[in-house]
């Protein structure tokens, strides 16, 4: 079991929550703007890191 391929599988999953969350508040027009600023932020930064992670870690068999 590689511990860096799975950690990256957990962020890349925890970021597209993250912007999905974003996303839905943003097209509710809900009033914490500045919170869902972050929430996207945080879900971006999650979901390119989860992906280079899981991209760049090698198998080892």
């Amino acid at each position: 079991m590689n511990v860096k391929r799975t950690f990256g599988t957990i962020l890349t999953i925890l970021g597209i929550i993250g912007l999905i969350y974003a996303g839905y508040g943003f097209t509710k027009h809900d009033a914490a703007t500045r919170q869902l600023i972050v929430f996207g932020v945080i879900g971006a930064i999650f979901f390119f890191t989860g992906i280079s992670l899981v991209r760049n870690t090698k198998d080892e068999a």
